[in-house]
């Protein structure tokens, strides 16, 4: 139950929802048309602005390192999944925007910094297309001549909690007093330190793909509205959201 209605929430959680019935509004309340219109507008353009958005994000971020900076070695990489789909058609793999998670995962592990890399998701999708991403990543790292025997895998979470309890039954079992890298998104990072610290599992964060808060001021940058940006605000809110309910539920 918990996880349909985290689903849910993530669907209304959408800045563009929330305009959109805004809009629906102004057409059935006609004497509030112009309030909801002008509410509209002013929405659309917070969460379309670029510059906004990262001067924000940056503050919720874990800070990302430099591989250069990390002089400690660590028994496990742990990957946070969420970075790929399948593609029935072409029988291939995507990968999205959150594919650092898995790079930066391949050189720390060819540097020797990481030992073994413990890849953690099922498939967090309402409706499961049996799509197991944390086997499906396994195979991919295999055939970019990652050592099968350095490859862990948890494939039955759906979220982020579950990312915690899932991979520390393995930790616990296998790896007692290990070293632990975290290895996720910047924007996830927060919301992750707290499920493994309430899982039991002591790690090192490894931020990748962070916002980039160093961008040219630009005039386009700062004032014009920017369509990609109303998906990040997607992704922030529902950071936001999880952090909250997991401080209620775990």
């Amino acid at each position: 139950m918990f996880f349909v209605i985290s689903k849910l929430l993530a669907f209304l959680s959408k800045p563009i929802i929330w305009i959109l019935l805004l809009l629906f509004s102004s057409i059935f309340f006609k004497k509030k048309r112009k309030a909801l219109l002008i509410l509209s507008t002013i929405l659309f353009y917070f969460f379309s602005n670029g510059f906004i958005f990262d001067k924000i994000a940056g503050l919720w971020e874990i800070k990302s390192k430099n591989v250069s900076e990390i002089t400690e070695q660590y028994d496990i990489g742990i990957v946070l999944c969420g970075m790929s789909g399948y593609d029935s058609q072409y029988k291939m793999l995507n990968f999205n925007e959150n594919a650092d998670r898995l790079i930066f995962a391949e050189q720390l592990y060819r540097l020797g910094i990481i030992k073994k890399i413990l890849l953690s998701g099922g498939n967090g999708q309402l409706i499961n297309n049996d799509y197991l991403e944390a086997k499906e990543m396994k195979v991919h790292l295999i055939k970019n001549g990652i050592l099968e025997k350095d490859i862990l895998v948890e494939s039955s979470s759906r979220n982020t909690k579950e990312n915690a309890l899932n991979s520390a039954r393995i930790l616990k079992k296998d790896f007692t007093n290990g070293n632990f890298l975290l290895i996720t998104s910047a924007l996830h990072m927060k919301r992750s330190i707290y499920c493994f610290k309430k899982a039991g599992i002591k790690i090192t964060p490894f931020p990748t793909d962070n916002t980039n808060t160093k961008k040219d001021y630009h005039i386009d940058y700062i004032f014009l509205p920017d369509a990609e940006t109303l998906k990040k605000w997607d992704s922030i809110i529902h950071e936001w959201i999880g952090y909250v309910v997991y401080k209620f539920i775990f």
